[in-house]
């Protein structure tokens, strides 16, 4: 039986009618249009499809529309502001930290977690937040790099 949920996405308020079990990132990517967010294992443990749910990393791929319903929910599409990149975005375009770019929008997610609430990772601290995401293409040292360059230019 279908439901109405009231979404805050990227400052967007929306009401979708779905299956109160319907996965997050489903509702993201369908029905918003949002296709920053990727399906990669399916089971959360992956970090592709992770988004920040009221300024926490979540896996959108196994968190139900009713628990996402109310909270404030930004994908990589609203990172930046205005047209303008994140830091994030331009620090990993910069240290060219992404190389197939599947996993980059839940690393970016996971980055940014961190950033707002410590402006000033160490490397360890920038390794530590980035562990959940999986990258198979073996970029993670350029990723750190990329962080670091953007923890300078937003605090330096």
């Amino acid at each position: 039986m279908a439901e109405r949920f009231q979404l805050t996405v990227n400052g967007v308020e929306s009401e979708l009618e779905a299956s109160s079990d319907t996965a997050l990132l489903y509702a993201l990517r369908n029905d918003l249009g949002l296709k920053g967010t990727r399906f990669g294992c399916g089971s959360g443990q992956c970090g592709a499809c992770f988004v920040l749910i009221d300024g926490y990393p979540a896996p959108a791929c196994d968190t139900p529309l009713w628990a996402a319903a109310g909270k404030r929910i930004t994908t990589v599409e609203g990172l930046g502001k205005g047209g303008e990149l994140h830091p994030l975005q331009h620090a990993f375009l910069t240290e060219q930290a992404a190389q197939c770019g599947y996993c980059t929008s839940g690393i970016l997610i996971s980055a940014a977690a961190l950033l707002a609430r410590n402006p000033r990772p160490t490397e360890s601290d920038v390794r530590a937040a980035l562990d959940r995401n999986l990258c198979r293409c073996g970029s993670h040292n350029r990723m750190v790099r990329a962080v670091l360059r953007a923890a300078f230019e937003i605090a330096p």
